[in-house]
């Protein structure tokens, strides 16, 4: 018999809300993160805007030892851990002592999308004075790729799996599907699950060469990302974490837990960069495919779904995303179902991305709502040849919600899709 996996904690790091209750309530009312970034201006780039949360001096002390922060500058790990520690509290749960065994029965798969570019910027410029003595001890921690895992399962106490993944663009619902295998298979009572992705613009760089990040807009930053819109030019590059704790139904329901929704099932998938596929485009069989076994994996009609929250990246592609949508449901129209663009407001935080719009679907389903999408004045028209304008919220809207679908996409034609359901016993 297969465990029922639910969700009882959450905590999030976002361009427009630094803890849960901040991110609720930026999310209802349409609060965009995206701001002029005065370092990006400085190095001349084309794309001069970003979503970078504002983290202080004095919340970073309250995660972090004085020790720990006199040379530490891994923004990627600082978001995640913030987000892991908040989203552990949040479902009710200890932090580790050193003076008590590991929680044999809890563990992570918590994923980032780049390593700590400053930091290895820093490195290189020490190496090539010859000065490697002075890299220091938490080098290497911050910039191996499993730094966020390591740094976690020491705050946490977890002594189950502790894996870092690393799937471009799908490596927050990535992650949340591999714990959910682990947990339904009996392998774990509990795991953290999530994403992060850092703020440096030695990561972002790249994509301001490859000319996929916007800079049309860098005089009015938050009208930039717009999402099926007939202008979009591009997108915005974020940055931040999203964390969640998956954990069975029955130890939810002993600790007395609240659980905020269920994870019914999913798929992961790559496309081969075969067809219409390529490193940076999703072949749409591979796209169809993952969506369908992820609704047969979940033991739904692909009737049910009442909301997808898409990857939508605001790139010019947002019109492919939802025909390939259209078509693995077979929905159009009126009866297409109502579709959300967290992007619009946050950009695209890359490795952070499906662990924090997860999030905002998970609160969807709790509370219900829509969340509006910004930029959506001039939908594109092949979109709205599959799908009912009123479907593309604009504003926020109170309504009852069963079930929510949401995919990722990411550079390697990888493919991700999660159907998350309302908990109601």
């Amino acid at each position: 018999m297969k465990n029922r996996v639910v969700i009882t904690g959450l905590g999030v790091v976002s361009p427009n809300g630094v803890g849960l209750p901040a991110f609720k309530d930026a999310i209802k009312n349409g609060v965009s993160g995206i701001r002029l970034i005065d370092r990006l201006v400085e190095l001349k780039f084309e794309a001069q805007i970003g979503g970078i949360p504002e983290i202080t001096e004095e919340l970073k002390a309250q995660y972090f030892t004085p020790l720990e922060l006199m040379k530490f500058n891994a923004s990627g790990i600082l978001y995640g851990l913030i987000a892991g520690v908040d989203a552990w509290n949040d479902a009710g749960l200890k932090l580790g002592n050193i003076d008590e065994e590991p929680d044999w029965d809890s563990g992570m798969i918590f994923g980032i999308g780049s390593i700590a570019a400053d930091k290895l910027r820093d490195g290189i410029v020490l190496i090539d004075k010859l000065q490697v003595k002075r890299l220091g001890s938490n080098f290497v921690i911050q910039t191996m790729p499993s730094g966020i895992t390591a740094y976690l399962a020491g705050k946490l106490g977890v002594g189950n799996q502790a894996t870092t993944n690393s799937s471009a663009c799908a490596t927050g619902t990535e992650s949340i599907l591999m714990a959910y295998e682990r947990i339904k298979s009996g392998k774990a009572k509990r795991m953290l699950a999530g994403g992060c992705n850092d703020s440096s613009p030695y990561t972002w760089a790249g994509f301001d060469a490859l000319r996929v990040a916007t800079y049309k807009h860098n005089h009015e930053p938050e009208k930039a990302s717009q999402p099926m819109g007939r202008d979009a030019s591009g997108f915005v590059a974020g940055s931040g974490a999203g964390a969640l704790v998956l954990e069975t139904l029955e130890s939810a329901l002993e600790r007395g837990a609240h659980i905020y929704a269920e994870i019914l099932g999913g798929d992961m998938n790559t496309g081969g960069q075969k067809g219409d596929g390529s490193m940076t485009l999703p072949n749409s069989v591979g796209v169809q495919r993952c969506i369908k076994e992820a609704i047969k994996d979940a033991g739904i009609h692909a009737d049910d779904i009442d909301v997808i929250n898409g990857h939508l990246t605001s790139t010019g592609k947002c019109n492919l995303e939802i025909k390939n949508w259209s078509e693995a449901l077979n929905r159009k129209g009126k009866d297409f179902p109502y579709i959300t663009a967290l992007k619009s407001m946050i950009g695209h935080t890359l490795g952070a991305a499906g662990a924090i719009e997860s999030i905002a679907a998970i609160l969807q389903l709790e509370e219900g709502f829509l969340v509006p999408n910004l930029n959506c004045k001039n939908i594109d028209p092949v979109i709205l040849d599959l799908v009912d304008e009123e479907k593309i919220t604009k504003e926020y809207i109170k309504k009852d919600l069963n079930i929510i679908a949401k995919s990722s996409f990411g550079f390697g034609d990888v493919n991700a899709c999660v159907i998350y359901k309302k908990y109601t016993g």
